[in-house]
């Protein structure tokens, strides 16, 4: 909708950080990076299993990462640098000396290198999904940049390219080029290239030939085919995040160097604010002072950790408490289910029970075959202690006996911890959990469930679940098909594609369809799960129409599941099931579906669903994240559905989106998000995510929509442009559909009032505000914001406008209010545009010297939302426009001049101006017989 006048994603409530002070006597071996004494420990790098084995790829890691280590160190002014470094080398590799992994995983890695780069190419990226300021995700190396010398032409020193990243993960700063917008027009009508600093020279060059005349300037803009190039020797010291592989970069932009007009992504989603700065408002700096002297730290130590054996304990509560609500029922379908499909094959698997006392159940054995997992199940609880009182920590010391028989260390196993009821005494055993080198998964059952379960996960590296006395709940099932092994093999894990469950009346039915893509299809297996006695009427359609009935499906009573296991490759297609209630009561029937990948040449899409805090006090949001991909693929245009079930009462559905706005930082990087704030009670929240995709919508990741390194296309050296190899394709478009299911773990919310309270909402930040001319208006464009951050409908904006950046970036109730009465927000997500004509400006005698001079008048907008309750969003990025610009005029850059591509011409000093002026007007008379189509514009 167009609006016309006649005449944020950070929204505007601080985040709560909740601080978790950790035991000084007994540090965790799971925390992950710590910096201490200006030195980060705990780094890991993972090579994916997948990875040929190639030692010279652990060496070019040791290189890189030193040569990062002192370059950070001087970037930083002596803050920071890296003192211990730990890599993970896949079990698929030959044992070379290397020490047992500990707490190491695939998926706890702060740097993956693996193959599958898909719609990056072999660009290095970070994966960033949260605000200005925030830590990334990861950072991705494919083996080709880490071995092939020929990527260090455009991206410059690995060790450059790796603080790049860094600053990205560690940091939450952005880039400070713009690949979509090269170029822009300054308040001075120059032309200038995106990029920080601005001190940064070189000159414009007609790459592709597209460029017609002589000129890559057209009506005042650059047409496709114009690049920038750089000249190999520059006095700019700034900026790492623009271009790190020029060698006088050697330091982040900061107050004093930041371009705050280069429409670029540190200035839109860190308010443009420099690099610098944000670094140095992080806890890192916070928390140290520069080291004195003038010596460099140690190279680091680097940690060669190698998986061994995969082995898993189901540690299980057996106390009277499971008998409430099915607990019991439901852990026994859950736990069958992970043992028959979810655990990979070759595990080492054990089980230990406790209530108030523990006990082995079964000592470990290894999955070999179908048989294997079969005795597994037989050992599983079939009944309930009368005892009340539960001790976890004798379950948990069981636990470790059963691990501890293969090689008499508990390093590198998984626990997964079921308990429904309190234990105070938890704490008593956190020392030795620590120190047992296990990770523990928790699933707490029920709202009773000890509350310091979650220290012992995310101490040592685990996830974390809840489950809800729900009867038409199945979250027990999806918390154990989240866990896997950690290794980070795609191809080997079971991939869950459908998790339903309904209160189905007598005589009624529950029916639906999934989709088998052709990713996957080997290991399928259906699992139909009820709740009274006696299986419903189980009928399954294939792709084909073949039909499979009760009858073909694998029933345990005593479980009340059955199985259909199919052989082979799953048909892909939709496959559509019919589970009828044949009895006279109402009950909950529920289906999950899992599969493996299809073959190891090509991967599966996968979904990891995820919350940005373990803890959130009201009014404070949670953001709920999902990361559908295939192999590194983003997925776009994904129907992305999370479910979130608190402890008492109904589910609540939100709708996840990848559009770059609100919750979302960059649109289509594959990772869909959205703010959740309906809370209704405090306590335990779960989370669930379902991914669907049509076969009649692209798949479309044509560009690096992630964090990464810039490669420049060529430089100048010695007066001769020297052109890099061009960048690998990356486009790619496909038609196909898929249904995925992943559980996205608990979150706990504290402090939400009993009963009615009033609107604490505001709208969110607009992150996304752009602004153009035409003749003498001014149109600008965002996503629109929520009555309740990006969710409902605002009530107004409030828009105002300056001809001072500063002014409207630090007093932005002061600027000039433009007239927006006639303009009705609409719904979030909704693409607003609307056109005003800045009268206060072009009435100007200013402005009108402008016109008469011929020059550029430049203007600065901003935009706040308002909710009914007059509750204000954050004033968003700021857009930037040019009031005028003759219609017949070309925008140039000051003293610049035409001339011949291929030779850039800078010699000389002061002493020597004559000689200068001599050689600039022989290259202007050698142009006139140049080739048209070669040609640049010097950029002083």
């Amino acid at each position: 909708m167009t609006h016309r006048d006649p005449t944020g994603p950070v929204c505007s409530l601080t985040l709560v950080a909740l601080l978790v002070i950790l035991s000084t006597e007994h540090p965790s071996l799971g925390a992950g990076i710590q910096l201490r004494d200006n030195g980060y420990d705990g780094v890991l790098v993972a090579i994916n299993p997948q990875v040929a084995e190639n030692q010279s790829l652990i060496s070019n890691i040791q290189e890189m990462i030193t040569e990062a280590s002192f370059y950070l160190f001087n970037a930083t002014k002596r803050r920071v640098f890296f003192r211990n470094i730990h890599i993970l080398i896949p079990a698929t590799w030959k044992a070379n000396n290397y020490s047992k992994a500990v707490h190491e995983s695939y998926e706890k890695a702060n740097v993956l290198v693996t193959d599958w780069n898909g719609a990056y190419g072999d660009d290095p990226f970070a994966l960033q999904y949260r605000g200005c300021g925030q830590e990334g995700k990861y950072i991705h190396f494919t083996p080709a940049f880490l071995l092939n010398e020929k990527f260090t032409a455009g991206y410059g020193a690995r060790g450059r390219v790796f603080v790049h990243e860094w600053a990205h993960l560690r940091w939450g700063v952005f880039d400070e080029y713009n690949n979509d917008k090269p170029f822009y027009i300054n308040g001075q009508n120059q032309i200038k290239v995106t990029r920080c600093s601005s001190d940064i020279t070189g000159i414009f060059v007609c790459e592709k030939g597209h460029c017609p005349q002589e000129n890559c300037i057209i009506s005042k803009l650059f047409k496709e085919g114009c690049v920038f190039i750089y000249n190999s020797t520059q006095n700019a010291t700034a900026s790492i995040m623009f271009m790190q592989s020029l060698s006088s970069v050697v330091e982040f932009c900061n107050a004093s160097t930041h371009n705050q007009e280069a429409p670029n992504r540190q200035n839109q989603i860190c308010s443009l604010t420099s690099a610098w700065d944000i670094i140095t408002a992080s806890d890192d700096f916070n928390c140290s002072a520069p080291l004195g002297g003038i010596e460099l730290p140690p190279p680091p130590t680097f940690s060669l950790v190698q998986a061994g054996d995969k082995v898993v304990c189901l540690v299980l509560d057996v106390s009277s408490k499971m008998a409430e609500a099915d607990r019991l029922l439901r852990l026994q379908q859950a736990a069958e289910f992970f043992l028959m499909q979810i655990v990979e094959i070759h595990t080492f698997v054990g089980i230990a029970s406790f209530s108030s006392k523990g006990e082995i159940r079964a000592p470990l054995q290894q999955i070999n075959s179908r048989d294997d997992r079969k005795q597994l199940v037989s050992h599983l609880p079939t009944t309930v202690s009368t005892e009340a009182e539960i001790s976890v920590c004798s379950g948990l010391k069981k636990g470790f006996q059963v691990v501890e028989k293969l090689n008499g260390k508990a390093y590198g196993a998984v626990i997964i911890l079921v308990t429904s009821g309190a234990d105070e005494h938890v704490g008593s055993c956190l020392h030795s959990v620590l120190t047992s080198g296990s990770t523990v998964h928790s699933i707490a059952l029920g709202s009773s469930a000890a509350r310091t379960l979650e220290e012992l996960s995310r101490r040592t590296g685990g996830l974390k679940f809840f489950v809800p006395d729900q009867s038409n709940s199945n979250s027990l099932i999806d918390a154990f098909s989240r866990i896997s092994s950690g290794t980070g093999d795609i191809f080997q894990q079971s991939i869950q594609l459908e998790s339903t469950s309904e209160n189905v009346k007598p005589h009624h039915q529950l029916k639906n369809t999934v989709l088998v893509d052709n990713s996957v299809g080997n290991g399928t297996v259906f699992l139909v799960a009820w709740q009274t006695s006696g299986p419903p009427e189980i009928v399954l359609f294939d792709p084909n129409g073949r039909k499979y009935h009760t009858n073909n499906f694998i029933t345990n009573p005593a479980f009340q599941a059955a199985s259909l296991w199919i052989p082979g490759t799953a048909k892909p297609g939709l496959w559509t099931y019919i589970l009828n209630n044949t009895h006279h009561s109402p009950q909950a029937l529920k289906m999950t579906v899992a599969s493996r990948a299809s073959s190891s040449a090509m991967p599966p899409v996968t979904v990891e669903a995820f919350v940005d805090r373990d803890t959130t006090s009201f009014p404070h949001p949670v953001m709920i994240y999902a990361n559908v991909r295939k192999g590194s693929y983003p997925i776009q245009n994904a129907t992305v559905t999370a479910t979130i079930e608190p402890e008492t009462g109904e589910p609540v559905m939100l709708k996840l989106l990848d559009d770059g706005a609100g919750a979302d930082i960059i649109k289509d990087d594959g990772i869909y998000s959205r703010y959740f704030f309906s809370f209704a009670v405090s306590g335990r929240y779960s989370l669930k995510v379902h991914v669907s995709h049509s076969p009649s919508i692209h798949v479309l990741a044509h560009s690096v929509p992630g964090s990464h390194a810039m490669y420049a296309p060529g430089y100048i050296a010695n007066g001769n442009i020297q052109m890099n190899a061009p960048r690998n394709s990356v486009g790619r478009r496909e038609e196909w559909a898929f249904s995925r299911t992943s559980s996205g773990g608990s979150f706990s919310v504290l402090g939400v009032p009993a009963g009615p309270h009033p609107d604490v909402f505001p709208p969110c930040r607009i992150t996304d505000l752009e602004a153009a001319r035409a003749e003498e208006e001014v149109t600008l464009s965002w996503t629109a914001p929520g009555e309740d951050f990006d969710q409902g409908q605002a009530t107004s904006y409030e828009i105002r406008m300056s001809n001072s950046l500063q002014n409207i970036q630090d007093d932005f109730h002061n600027a000039i209010l433009v007239n927006s009465s006639k303009l009705n927000p609409q719904q979030a997500g909704t693409r607003e545009i609307f056109i005003f004509s800045p009268t206060f400006f072009i009435n100007t005698p200013e402005y009108q010297l402008v016109r008469e001079t011929q020059d550029s008048h430049r203007i600065y907008v901003a935009i706040r939302a308002v909710d009914r309750n007059s509750l204000k969003s954050v004033v968003s990025n700021i857009a930037q426009v040019s009031l005028f610009i003759p219609p017949n005029s070309v925008p140039v850059l000051a003293r610049d001049h035409l001339i011949l591509k291929g030779v850039l011409i800078v010699i000389g000093s002061i002493g020597m101006i004559c000689l200068i002026i001599v050689a600039t007007h022989c290259t202007l008379n050698r142009k006139k017989r140049a080739d048209k189509k070669e040609n640049g514009t010097k950029l002083l």
